[in-house]
């Protein structure tokens, strides 16, 4: 009963297996697809581009303080009055009492409209500072956009490489398979010819079962992390999609070049020198604030009255305009002092944007050395896994060949041909840790993004 239970669940993980490899055939995803994807889709980019866009409209010339200001106004008005004049019995021309006079409802009616001008002539040059530093501005939200454009490129291609080792490793599980399933099948005739004992056909099945779970679990662990990308890809979890095996790595004469240029490309570099940047704008625009301001006023009015006619004189209009043109200057000869003390607190920050440059430009520095040392380092280990391939590939041949003539155990060919499998898995790690190590190191060099991938 045992061995039928046993037997069942070696051709159940059989028929799992497969299963899981039968896929039907996937669209190839490159990698320029899954960054131009990234680009369109990914949350990240998104709200970095968005932010950008406020800060270029931020530095534009509506904001520069460089246009004049212009407002107008208008405003009607109606006065309804009732008024009655009583002469006490004076008498008229003739001689006769003079009547009482009683008006009702008599309207009085105002029009009236404006324009005012006010434009800034001079401020202390702080409005040219002021728009200098929002044009910095933009250009650290761009920088700002496009270090998160670098991080979440080489964060997807990371994931990529990932999907790629694990589709190799599939590949090399179940060719591993195929091997022990023919070594099972040796085992069967052998047994059903009295060459070999049931022991061989159980150790068979045993390997078959064990190759089969390896290649189930990396099945599952192919198909979590192809969400993981199409997360990143901000697209249906679920849709499927294989991805180019094939790994190029750049000649090191081509990567030194780009390490000669870190100082000019590196966004850290950049961002830091940009708010250095702002910061002496910051000195400057509070300076302003010292000197006089001389402004240019200019505004236009019209006026109509609509009187009623009284008790003494009739209905009249009146029309009125005006213009009038001036000029002002204001100087805060001493405001309490907050302005010198602003001054003080602006170049107290510019001395620390100057000392975080100094910092960042070692952290760079060391970060570029280290991503140079674990790339070379991830070069000699791929290189030399590429050799142990072709050892362990050499020895399971050698091995195999002995296996046929019987003049190696079971045991021993198991052995050679596990070798053989974590040789190639190991080499497929190195190969993608290499890869991955490559990007970074661009990443650093400011090259992540104007290289193929």
């Amino acid at each position: 009963m045992s061995k039928l239970v046993y037997s069942l669940g070696v051709l159940m993980c059989l028929a799992f297996a497969k299963a899981y490899s039968q896929q039907p055939i996937e669209s190839v995803l490159s990698k320029e697809d899954a960054v131009k994807l990234m680009l369109e889709n990914n949350y990240g980019i998104k709200i970095a581009e968005n932010t950008t866009k406020i800060a270029e409209n931020n530095s534009g010339i509506l904001n520069s303080g460089y246009l004049p200001s212009l407002q107008g106004t208008a405003g009607a008005s109606k006065d309804e009055n009732d008024s009655r004049t009583d002469f006490n019995g004076a008498l008229d021309q003739n001689g006769d009492p003079r009547p009482d006079i009683e008006i009702n409802d008599a309207q009085t009616t105002q029009y009236n409209a404006g324009l005012n001008l006010n434009y800034t002539l001079f401020d202390g040059l702080g409005r040219l500072y002021n728009y200098k530093r929002l044009q910095e501005q933009f250009a650290l939200s761009q920088l700002e956009a496009r270090s998160t454009i670098e991080t979440t490129t080489v964060q997807l291609m990371s994931v990529y490489l990932e999907v790629a080792r694990i589709t190799e490793n599939v590949k090399v599980f179940e060719q591993n398979l195929e091997i022990s399933k023919k070594r099972e099948e040796r085992a069967q005739y052998q047994f059903e010819y009295g060459q070999a004992n049931k022991l061989e056909v159980l150790n068979a099945q045993v390997d078959i079962n064990t190759d089969s779970i390896n290649i189930m679990n990396s099945l599952q662990q192919l198909r979590n992390t192809k969400r993981d990308l199409n997360l990143l890809l901000n697209r249906e979890l679920n849709a499927s999609f294989a991805v180019d095996t094939t790994v190029t790595l750049q000649s090191l004469l081509v990567i030194d070049s780009f390490l000669e240029k870190v100082p000019e490309n590196n966004v850290r570099l950049l961002q830091s020198e940009t708010s250095l940047q702002i910061s002496d704008y910051d000195i400057k625009t509070t300076r302003a604030l010292l000197l006089p301001r001389i402004g240019l006023t200019g505004s236009y009015g019209w006026n109509r009255t609509e009187n009623p006619p009284s008790a003494f004189f009739p209905a009249t209009t009146r029309t009125a305009s005006n213009v009038a043109i001036g000029a002002n200057l204001t100087w805060d000869i001493f405001d309490g002092g907050s302005s010198i003390n602003n001054l003080r607190n602006a170049k107290i920050a510019y001395e620390n944007e100057a000392l975080f440059k100094s910092q960042m430009e070692q952290e760079v520095a060391r970060d570029v050395a280290n991503a140079k040392g674990n790339y070379m380092n991830a070069l000699a280990i791929y290189r030399m896994q590429e050799q142990n391939v072709l050892t362990n590939k050499s020895n399971f041949e050698r091995t195999q060949e002995q296996f046929k003539l019987g003049q190696v155990s079971s045991v021993e060919f198991r052995q050679a041909q596990v070798n053989l499998l974590n040789a190639e898995t190991v080499k497929n790690l190195a190969k993608y840790d290499a890869k991955l190590a490559e990007y970074q190191l661009l990443q650093l060099a400011g090259q992540i993004l104007n290289v193929a991938l």
